[in-house]
């Protein structure tokens, strides 16, 4: 077995979410393919290029409408599970990140014996950015 190689994401709008994770999160376009309705988008973070994040609307084929439906309340009310971005200095990537208009909901915090702060993408998408050890 070689491992996880995508991790899904579902937005509410991909052209933004995209926008948002090049160019602010430093993030490269790995795939953009569309077939149909469907596209298939994924991004790499340039410090870890074998692991691809799928930045995915929910809708059919894969769930069915009601379904989809429900995942776009669920994204846009910040109730998936949150993800976490490790830097290298969590206060300096706060300060470079805010000043692209990354909105935080947490500044850096000092606990755990490391730094951690909270933002989201503009789907509701949390995120957890700490510091590496």
């Amino acid at each position: 077995m070689a491992g996880i190689g995508i991790i899904g994401l579902y937005v509410h709008d991909q052209s933004e979410a995209l926008d948002f994770y090049t160019n602010k999160l430093g993030f490269q376009v790995h795939a953009d393919h569309t077939n149909g309705n469907y596209r298939w988008l994924t991004v790499k973070h340039p410090a870890q290029p074998s692991f691809e994040l799928g930045l995915f609307l929910p809708q059919e084929p894969v769930l069915d409408a009601a379904t989809a439906q429900t995942m776009r309340e669920m994204v846009a009310k910040g109730a998936m599970p949150p993800l976490v971005l490790t830097v290298d200095d969590c206060r300096a990537s706060y300060e470079s990140m805010r000043a692209k208009g990354v909105e935080f909901t947490q500044e850096p915090i000092a606990r755990y014996g490391g730094v951690d702060a909270n933002f989201r993408d503009p789907s509701g998408n949390a995120w957890k950015m700490v510091e590496g050890k």
